[in-house]
């Protein structure tokens, strides 16, 4: 086993044991996990998009904006999140404009705060979060590692050659098929029925994972970057191994709040949604 390939496996051991226990204990140990993952996404962000060489006083506020939501997170406000985000996006936005800052800030700005803040809202303080965030790990994980195998034993067309060479139809197919599935025996691990939403939405963000990744390859071509950062040994960086996370949390946290507007369940959880209760 070459020194590399230790140094991979060994980082993500910790990882894994790190990020797991998190989601076991909740509550602040969570969000602070979350937090940190939204301060260390926009810092590759900006990094990988120049934004300190291209707007440093943009880019300041873009530092302000996550950090706020960050705090936010840590204190446990839930509802201030979302308000908090629009606000900075839209601030964002309006300094573009104005000013001639770079159009990278707004998007860096909602992607690197949605991440922990979607991510948070999905684990909750309860037992059916703790279930959930299991369930969006299963879909993204199985759905990460299976694209990747089943690609390699069947190849065929490429998915997206220009953004991604190396993935494919079939690996992108399978991994959905695979990452439907381990998303469902989590839910009858902890549940006797297996809701059809529940399969549903595994469906969707098993697609939703994909995207991110394929998102996360297009600005790293964009920039001509290998890798997000080297934060972590063998891997690159944070998001390098949380885009797909990522995404499936947006769709997953978007796909209640579109739920509760239409059934009026303005108290029901994103974790209730995701398990069908």
């Amino acid at each position: 086993m070459s020194p590399e390939l230790k140094k991979r496996i060994a980082s993500a051991i910790v990882l894994a044991i790190i990020t797991l226990a998190a989601t076991w204990f909740g509550g602040i140990a969570f969000r602070m996990l979350a937090a940190l993952i939204a301060l260390l996404v926009y810092y590759e962000w900006s990094s990988m998009t120049r934004l300190a060489d291209r707007d440093f006083r943009g880019n300041a506020l873009g530092w302000l904006a996550v950090a706020s939501v960050s705090l936010n997170l840590v204190l446990g406000d839930e509802g201030l999140g979302v308000p908090l985000i629009g606000g900075f996006t839209v601030t964002a936005i309006l300094w573009v404009l104005v000013r001639g800052g770079s159009r990278w800030l707004p998007g860096g700005i909602f992607y690197a705060a949605m991440s922990g803040v979607s991510l948070a809202a999905i684990r909750g303080s309860d037992q059916t979060g703790f279930v959930a965030m299991l369930f969006v790990f299963a879909v993204v994980w199985a759905t990460d590692i299976l694209a990747f195998f089943v690609g390699r034993a069947l190849k065929g067309p490429k998915l997206a050659p220009r953004i991604s060479p190396g993935k494919t139809w079939s690996g992108a197919l399978g991994g959905t098929a695979f990452g439907v599935l381990a998303g469902s025996l989590i839910s009858l691990a902890y549940f006797p029925i297996l809701s059809l939403r529940t399969v549903f939405i595994a469906f969707f963000l098993s697609v939703a994972s994909q995207i991110g990744d394929l998102f996360e390859s297009f600005i790293k071509r964009r920039f001509g970057v290998k890798d997000s950062s080297h934060l972590i040994p063998g891997h690159g960086g944070v998001m390098d191994r949380v885009d797909g996370l990522v995404f499936a949390g947006f769709t997953a946290f978007l796909l209640a709040i579109m739920n509760a507007a239409w059934s009026d369940k303005a108290t029901g959880t994103v974790a209730a949604f995701l398990l069908g209760l």
